[in-house]
């Protein structure tokens, strides 16, 4: 009798070791499983011992855990790419939720902004303290329609506020719920600066012009008026009518030039051009001016200047604008200073006088169409307020740039920077070779 109860205890324990491991431990080893999945690790096999089922368990839990992995590498490259074209926009992006609390902003955002990471939480109105984007976002988000608005955005470091055009637009689910929105920021401070300019070209021609046409109409009704005007009289008349008639003519000289530099295919005579020999042929040509003024001029020409490749007729009138300016700002016994120098591959005239100076906040607009530091002075002079916008274009056509200098009562200089090998891209074949001193 106690050798059948050991014999039982016996294969009872041999039944519950078997049971432990064909059912107990494995469903243990695949509960680890679970947990290194669910944590995303890969556990070092998935091999399950024991029973049939908890083995088909541990192998379709690797099929799920490679899945997982594939749905996770697919995830990331498609955010990785969505990131790429988000920061690679020349727009600012900002994401937010339906709380309207901000969620994504690329690099362009950060820029216009000067944000940081750490500035980039919660509502709109604690990042952009403007409530112009946040009522968007709202008006967006209530009528589940694109909405636009403008706006400003004020910076020390910059003398004009950007302009900013606003798209917002709400992001629904599959559902069709709204679940935040998205804005663009497209910089329009170009677009709103040349349409100011055109409209203030076209005010400015109709002024420049109303000026004189309504003086020389005055005068003709005078003459019309009033046949038997004595001698003395009828040449004041004809000569204040001679002054308008030559300004209108120089207006609409300027005007054409203007336009035919900006045609978009202005022809340039390229040559080999020696500034020692054009400085020497202006300050020929303009001696009589300058001491009619009583106003000294200094030429300094580097003595290193190469021979340039320009269109000469095009630098003459470059100088003559300038000296044209210079003389009409310079008191009589002051004195000019027209050089050239080289800078690496480039060459810069420059003509300095000791006028009046032009004011810090005008030095950025001096090269725009009728734009006048002075306009009662500039127009008093005789000038049209179209000289250095001419400079700037012929400059820009020979592939160069301009530059102002200024302070109030210490005079001006004014710079033009030209390539030595002139424009790229429109030379002849005759002149393509380099030049050579």
């Amino acid at each position: 009798m106690k050798w059948v109860l050991v014999a039982a205890a016996i294969g009872l324990l041999v039944a519950a070791i078997r049971s432990w491991q064909l059912w107990v431990r494995p469903w243990r080893e695949v509960a680890d499983l679970l947990r290194n999945v669910s944590r995303g690790q890969r556990p070092s096999t998935f091999l399950v011992s024991g029973a049939e089922e908890p083995h088909r368990v541990g192998l379709a839990l690797e099929e799920i855990f490679h899945q997982q992995r594939e749905l996770e590498r697919r995830i990331a490259d498609r955010a990785s790419g969505a990131n790429a074209v988000f920061e690679s926009l020349s727009d600012g992006l900002l994401i937010v939720n339906e709380r309207r609390e901000v969620r994504f902003v690329n690099q362009t955002f950060r820029n216009i902004f000067g944000t940081t990471d750490a500035d980039l939480r919660g509502p709109i109105m604690a990042v952009i303290r403007d409530p112009v984007v946040d009522r968007l976002v709202e008006e967006a988000l209530k009528s589940g329609k694109p909405e636009r608005g403008e706006l400003s955005i004020s910076s020390p470091d910059r003398q004009r506020a950007r302009e900013m055009q606003l798209s917002a637009a709400a992001i629904r689910d599959d559902q069709g719920q709204n679940t935040g929105a998205i804005v663009l920021f497209h910089d329009i401070s170009e677009l709103k600066q040349a349409d100011q300019i055109r409209r203030e070209f076209v005010a400015n021609v109709s002024h420049e012009l109303r000026t004189p046409l309504s003086i020389l109409h005055g005068y003709i009704e005078t003459l019309r008026d009033d046949p038997e005007m004595s001698r003395d009289d009828f040449e004041r008349v004809l000569q204040v009518m001679n002054r308008h008639s030559d300004r209108l003519a120089l207006l609409v000289n300027d005007l054409l030039t203007l336009s035919q530099l900006e045609s978009g295919t202005p022809y340039l005579q390229l040559s080999a051009v020696r500034l020692t020999e054009l400085y020497a042929g202006i300050a020929r040509d303009w001696g009589r001016r300058f001491s009619d003024k009583q106003i000294s001029i200094d030429i300094e020409v580097a003595p290193n200047l190469p021979v340039m490749r320009a269109d000469e007729t095009r630098l003459q009138e470059i100088l003559y604008n300038l000296l044209d300016n210079a003389l009409k700002y310079t008191q009589p016994g002051g004195r000019i200073r027209l050089a050239a120098t080289r800078q690496g591959e480039e060459v810069v005239i420059s003509v300095v006088d000791n006028g009046p100076g032009i004011a810090e906040s005008d030095l950025p607009r001096i090269f725009e169409r009728f734009y006048r530091a002075d306009r009662a002075r500039s127009r008093e002079m005789g000038g049209t307020g179209l000289g250095l916008s001419i400079v700037k274009h012929i400059a820009q056509m020979h592939g160069g740039r301009v530059e102002a200098e200024s302070k109030l009562a210490q005079g001006a200089t004014i710079r033009v920077i030209l390539p030595v090998q002139g424009p790229e891209g429109i030379l002849p074949p005759e002149v393509a070779a380099p030049l050579t001193s």
